[in-house]
């Protein structure tokens, strides 16, 4: 029997090699090929109306314009994000099924005791989107003109801080251990009657968002004395930050974060992260970020589970050393 020259052997082995690579291929195709088929549900775990809601559906309408294919937005309302959260959390790993949740997300862990889902593990990270600083609000007709106002007058009275959901509450709190405060917490049941009370000085001050705050510093019945980041805000130019103030390492940022079910393919969370670049980069996206004083973020999936992972590990010793247990 005559013997294949080693040369040929070695040629055939790679000419077969390769050829079987190439009908895998061709066999397997990259699993983001071809998405979206079909419609695709934006999760957003808050009231209808709100800042997370009007970020998520002009992005589901620009995604829906790139891709061809319909993005509902489903408003799952319930717990502090966490009831939407779980049912995409349960979700099959395909992209049809996203999340888009804020600051919340990373601080129940902190504050409930039994969760439906463990939010480090539970969910596929796509992007952050843009974060906005919560803000230090008073009557604008009270008191205090400045943050060194509120800062001087807290250290030697007790001082009520209203609080309407997990975010704010830890917040507060963080400004107390911080800056040396005799401050009280006031709970409240939502947004908008802690605007009411602070605006009728029935309570001193309280943190929210900046798009709560907007509409009422336009009225002229708010002001925002500080603001809980590293820098200003375009939106507030007259309030300082707590690091201006004299008491840095007081920043509490609220983000818009993209997820979907733990094992998505590589492949089709970068696909989905890159679409979701590009709409955001669109100047109608953008301007309205920045105009309720967001700053575009668009990180890969990595830096937001870093980002993630570092904010829940934050708000729990927060919650720790305020003696604040989870209920």
């Amino acid at each position: 029997m005559q013997n294949t020259p080693p040369a040929l052997t070695g040629a055939f082995n790679r000419r077969t090699a390769l050829g079987g690579l190439a009908a895998l291929a061709l066999a397997r195709p990259t699993l983001a090929a071809g998405y979206p088929a079909k419609t695709v549900t934006l999760v957003v775990p808050y009231s209808p109306g709100g800042g997370t809601d009007i970020v998520g559906r002009q992005l589901a309408q620009k995604l829906s314009d790139r891709w061809g294919q319909s993005v509902v937005v489903d408003n799952r309302t319930g717990a502090n994000g966490v009831i939407g959260s779980s049912l995409v959390s349960k979700a099959q790993p395909d992209g049809y099924t996203l999340l888009l949740v804020v600051g919340s997300h990373a601080v129940n862990p902190a504050l409930m005791k039994k969760m439906p889902y463990d939010t480090l593990t539970a969910f596929t990270p796509i992007t952050n989107v843009a974060t906005s600083p919560m803000v230090l609000v008073v009557s604008a007709k009270g008191p205090y003109k400045t943050l060194p106002d509120v800062l001087k007058a807290a250290r030697t009275e007790e001082l009520g801080v209203g609080n309407s959901e997990g975010q704010t509450r830890l917040t507060g709190e963080l400004m107390r251990q911080v800056a040396g405060l005799k401050t009280v917490e006031v709970f409240y049941k939502g947004g908008a009657p802690m605007m009411v009370d602070i605006i009728g000085g029935h309570l001193p001050m309280g943190f929210t968002s900046v798009l709560t705050a907007l509409p009422h510093v336009q009225a002229g019945n708010l002001r925002v004395v500080g603001v809980a980041s590293r820098e200003r805000l375009n939106v507030f130019p007259d309030a300082m930050t707590f690091a201006e103030a004299g008491v840095p390492g007081i920043e509490s940022l609220s983000w818009y974060g993209m997820f979907g079910p733990a094992g998505m393919p590589p492949a089709l969370v970068e696909q989905i992260g890159r679409d979701l670049r590009a709409v955001a980069n669109e100047p109608a996206v953008a301007n309205q970020l920045r105009d309720q004083g967001a700053q575009l973020v668009l990180s890969s999936p990595a830096d937001l589970d870093r980002f993630l992972r570092s904010e829940a590990a934050k708000w729990a010793t927060v919650a720790q050393r305020g003696g604040i247990k989870p209920e």
